[in-house]
């Protein structure tokens, strides 16, 4: 079954968040309202029961907006809210991944480097992420960055939707696209400087302006 990625892919990165003011409920309403299709829920630190619930409102609110839902790493946690899954290096492998979350589930693949990459054909996933393009402070451990031209090269290298993440911005995203990223995920891009939850829908209003006149390819199956 093919998977169509939309071009522009938040990722709700509880951290980047809290920087804001906002929590992470407004700030999924806002890019939902601003025309987000899917988005992600990262949170690296202790789920709690607070954690929980948050994820399963915003679980709710995607199922509304008719956008996927993804959770980072958390496998358990995807299962029980009927979410999509996003898995690094460092996690559960993909094919234990599958395990809990079923067949059905949509299942994203972190890589880094081309090895990475020409692995991932081989793992039961739907997208792979390459990254990171550009240097971000997104991430504590950070990989070396990739370039443009390093992302155009292993677009030759996956059948499947490809998403370029890592320190994208509205001025870079044109060229990811033109190097053959399906999607780009943002974190910095979306929530940089934005203070209030209408400047965040805002701000993911502009993004899919950008992306629209981006005409989608489809890359896999």
């Amino acid at each position: 079954m093919k998977l169509r990625l939309p071009l522009v892919y938040p990722i709700l990165d509880t951290v980047a968040i809290a920087r804001t003011g906002l929590n992470a409920v407004e700030a999924a309403e806002a890019l939902l309202e601003g025309g987000a299709e899917i988005l992600q829920y990262r949170h690296k630190a202790f789920w709690s029961r607070d954690t929980l619930a948050e994820a399963e409102t915003i679980a709710r609110l995607c199922r509304g907006a008719g956008a996927l839902f993804i959770i980072n790493d958390r496998a358990d946690y995807a299962a029980m809210l009927g979410a999509g899954l996003h898995v690094g290096q460092e996690d559960l492998t993909p094919a234990d991944a599958r395990r809990v979350i079923g067949s059905e589930a949509i299942l994203g693949f972190s890589t880094h480097d081309p090895g990475q990459m020409t692995a991932a054909q081989s793992e039961p996933v739907d997208y792979v992420a390459f990254g990171p393009v550009f240097a971000t402070d997104s991430k504590e451990r950070l990989a070396a960055t990739v370039r443009v031209a390093g992302l155009a090269a292993v677009r030759a290298l996956t059948s499947k939707p490809l998403v370029a993440i890592g320190g994208i911005t509205q001025d870079r995203a044109p060229a990811c696209w033109n190097a053959g990223a399906d999607s780009v995920a943002i974190i910095g891009g979306m929530m940089a400087q934005v203070r209030t939850r209408t400047a965040l829908r805002d701000r993911m209003t502009e993004w899919r302006r950008l992306s629209g006149r981006r005409a989608p390819t489809l890359h896999g199956f």
